[in-house]
């Protein structure tokens, strides 16, 4: 027998205006159920149908069908990377881009992917947590023969489970990791989910250490990096999450990085509903506003965005919402300057004392003083109040009740009346 919830959605959907007043029950229901409606027993539908994912400031790859085989074509090659306006960083990657394009494809699709190596050294592709033949695992002079410059090598496999996965080399991985190869693979269920997502996001979490008016990577760098992003972007330069009040959101989190990330989400609690071992059985989820997500793993998060709003999506590691920081310098908090200053000027044109009060007026000297060439500064990005002083793995995820297109920025959420702080 249909439940009370499966009848008020199903004469939601017959009635002018359904989808709206879906999207509104949605949050109704999330907050009377205490947000557990991402929990809902999924509903199996035709196969192969699925809500494609989103890779902010990146793309998924397109796949040709050659005698019933999904066929993809990766080049590994050297790229160039804007982190975000300022910086643009000489990295290695996947078809021009770091982190490659999102690889989608749904359980039980037979898979083949063509890698072609255009780098200066030899290379292979790992496919992180999926089940695979011995010899399509990809550990270089372990399961195969390295990939050459200009050769190229065939991967074919049938997915037999979904969720979220990486792929990856296995070979000089130091280097190659960390000047950026890494991208997605996403198996989608064979069956649709039900409820279904409406906003389903893939974000790459990676560190770099690019030395102050340098260009490149430091692979040999092990702890002390100084660039943290989202898809290999920084804020200000990483997209928002723009989604409509009462959407089903996804987030899927990677991290192939040197670092475990602790990941946070404002106005809104989330379940922690899959690793890249598979979905979390829906009695065994528990919420959360943090996530930390582990070196070598994934996590998929997924929430009801009930809460209108502009809403900081982060690292809470506060180091990795900062870019470009000195890590040597002394320590010149409430130490005067007074005097000082001006003989260091003398000395060096442009010196400006900072510090004595705290790390905040760095935001405001952007546009006046002048770093190091191909360097951000280290907090940046400007809200409708000021200054937001920010930057690294930090994003924004804006809820808005009504929305012409998910392809455009709705600009800043404008409060309504007496729900702001203000001064007393």
């Amino acid at each position: 027998m249909p439940t009370r919830r499966e009848m008020l959605w199903a004469a939601l959907t017959t009635l002018v205006g359904g989808p709206a007043l879906l999207r509104r029950a949605r949050a109704a229901e999330a907050a009377e159920l205490g947000r557990e409606a991402d929990n809902l027993p999924r509903q199996s539908s035709a196969a192969g149908q699925f809500r494609p994912v989103i890779t902010p400031n990146g793309s998924s790859l397109p796949w040709t069908m050659r005698d019933g085989v999904k066929e993809y074509h990766l080049i590994a090659e050297p790229v160039e990377r804007e982190f975000a306006p300022g910086m643009t960083v000489k990295c290695w990657g996947y078809n021009g881009r770091t982190p490659g394009p999102t690889i989608e494809a749904v359980e039980g699709d037979r898979v083949r992917i063509l890698v072609t190596n255009r780098l200066p050294e030899h290379t292979t592709i790992h496919w992180h947590g999926i089940f695979v033949p011995n010899g399509m695992d990809g550990v270089g002079g372990l399961n195969q023969p390295h990939i050459k410059p200009d050769e190229t090598y065939v991967y074919e496999f049938d997915l037999r489970q979904h969720g979220t996965f990486m792929y990856h080399p296995h070979a000089d991985e130091m280097v190659q990791m960390a000047v950026g190869m890494m991208g997605f693979f996403i198996v989608h269920p064979r069956t649709a989910e039900n409820p279904p997502i409406d906003r389903d996001f893939a974000i790459m979490l990676h560190e770099w250490a690019v030395h102050p008016g340098t260009y490149r990577p430091d692979p040999a760098v092990m702890l002390d990096f100084n660039m943290f992003t989202f898809n290999s972007r920084v804020f200000p330069g990483t997209d928002p999450l723009v989604v409509r009040l009462g959407d089903r959101v996804r987030i899927r989190l990677g991290n192939l990085s040197m670092d475990e990330h602790p990941i946070h989400i404002h106005g809104h609690r989330f379940w922690v509903a899959a690793t890249d071992g598979g979905k979390i059985p829906t009695t065994a989820r528990w919420p959360e506003t943090t996530v930390l997500v582990p070196v070598g793993a994934t996590r998929d998060i997924e929430f009801v965005a009930d809460n209108p709003g502009d809403w900081a999506f982060h690292c809470h590691k506060s180091h990795h919402t900062m870019n470009a920081m000195g890590h040597e310098l002394p320590n010149l908090l409430g130490v005067g300057q007074k005097g000082l200053e001006e003989k260091i000027r003398a000395l060096l044109p442009g010196y400006m004392a900072m510090g004595e009060g705290g790390m905040a007026e760095h935001a405001e000297h952007i546009e006046h003083m002048a770093g190091p060439k191909n360097t951000l500064p280290m907090m940046a990005g400007r809200g409708p109040y000021g200054n937001i002083e920010m930057g690294g793995m930090f994003t924004i995820i804006k809820v808005r009740d009504e929305l012409s297109s998910y392809d455009e920025d709705p600009g800043w959420y404008r409060q309504p009346p007496g729900t702001e702080s203000r001064m007393k």
